[in-house]
């Protein structure tokens, strides 16, 4: 049996399956009794096909050949689906399939909370709509064009009495803090000059401390509490004042709470959330692991702990040069970048507290190519996640920095 059989194959047998299972499991019509006895029959056949019976040395043979075949969008699209078979087959990918940092790939939606590639720009763009005040990331599948691209997050804005919320979602159809997709959010002040990056979830290595749930047993297996669904601040976002009116580009700086100085130099490593972790969308509410309890000062004027300030990652603007001939300021976007805006940046590590001092290596750059259309390229130590928050931070009106 040659490979590319085996892959048809595979998707005889367990795409129906697949697609059953999950109307088993959103399905809202009244046959859902019909179609659970059905979907209980496709793995009846399931466990008398030859699949069921292969080595598993095999089996992982084969799911890696698929992984490596299928290296760009769309046909991406068939690694999560052998993914989605079942509970083996789930844990099998989840080994094969790398991190962005190793990989370069963005798969699975966890590789959207996870650092991007290391020593390479992961190329997407966003796509903004006006009348519904909402922002889509898309990943670039063509370098040429910016019309079509694999959806990867979706933002709403909310206008409130004295601050700005953007909030943030896997889905596009659904994007609300009580959603089972909401990942974080992006919150301003009432100037739009300061800006918090929240995650629905705590980053790796966190500590929850407000946490009620315990781990319990049930009969003789662990099972892992779920964690509140809250506010994490994982980053700072501040702008500059424009007090005296000075023409020129937008300044910028972002304290990122959750990744440490060292991570930009070489060998640095950058936290990393390998999974999702179960949410009670009940205990809904804000908890700032970076402070004690005698520190409560509002989130914008204190930003991260001064202890640890000096360990984190600090993004600051790259400096544009003046062109003469243009009468304009620029930056060197390679391309990504073709209409002038007030919002094009690109972000670079400070080394320290001298302006001159920064990495060459540009981790974020955001810029317009069409009216409502911007492009956004990130590399390690930020995530995709992260990169989008800041990039929404750009859209946000600020009479006071221009």
């Amino acid at each position: 049996m040659s490979f590319r059989s085996i892959i048809q194959d595979m998707r005889g047998e367990f795409g129906s399956i697949s697609r059953k299972g999950f109307d088993l499991r959103f399905g809202r019509s009244r046959s859902q009794r019909t179609v659970q006895d059905s979907f209980v029959g496709e793995m009846d056949a399931l466990r008398q096909s030859c699949w069921a019976n292969m080595p598993p040395e095999l089996l992982r043979d084969v799911l890696m050949r698929i992984e490596a075949s299928e290296s760009t969008w769309p046909p991406r699209k068939n690694v999560v689906a052998c993914a989605g078979v079942c509970r083996n087959w789930r844990e099998i990918m989840k080994e094969i399939v790398k991190t962005p940092e190793v990989c370069g790939k963005l798969t699975f939606p966890i590789s959207l909370k996870q650092p991007g590639p290391r020593g390479t720009l992961c190329q997407c763009f966003i796509k903004r709509n006006r009348s519904s005040q909402t922002y889509h990331l898309f990943l670039n599948i063509s370098q040429a064009s910016n019309d079509d691209g694999k959806f990867l997050l979706a933002a709403q804005k909310c206008r409130r009495t004295t601050c700005t919320e953007y909030i943030i979602s896997l889905n596009p159809e659904d994007v609300s803090k009580g959603s089972g997709t909401y990942i974080g959010k992006l919150r301003s002040n009432f100037l739009g000059t300061k800006f918090v990056i929240y995650d629905a979830q705590p980053p790796s290595g966190a500590k929850v401390t407000k946490c009620h749930s315990t781990t319990r047993l049930v009969g003789a297996k662990q099972v892992s509490p779920s964690i509140p669904a809250g506010n994490y601040p994982v980053a700072h976002i501040s702008y500059e004042l424009n007090v005296l009116g000075s023409r020129g580009p937008r300044r910028m700086q972002c304290a990122m709470d959750a990744i440490p100085a060292s991570s930009v130099g070489p060998g640095g490593m950058a936290p990393t959330q390998t999974e999702f972790l179960p949410v009670n969308i009940d205990s809904f509410s804000t908890f700032p692991f970076f402070r004690s309890k005698s520190n409560r000062m509002d989130n914008f004027q204190s930003g991260p702990l001064s202890a640890q300030k000096d360990d984190l990652l600090i993004l600051k603007n790259k400096a544009p040069g003046w062109h003469e001939q243009l009468q304009c300021w620029c930056l060197n976007f390679n391309g990504r970048v073709t209409v002038a805006s007030v919002k094009n940046f690109q972000l670079v590590a400070s080394m320290g507290d001298g302006a001159a001092q920064e990495h060459e290596n540009v981790i974020l750059q955001f810029g317009k190519v069409g009216k409502d259309v911007f492009t956004m390229d990130y590399q390690y130590p930020i995530s995709a996640f992260q990169a989008f928050a800041i990039c929404l931070s750009s859209f946000d009106t600020k009479i006071a920095c221009e």
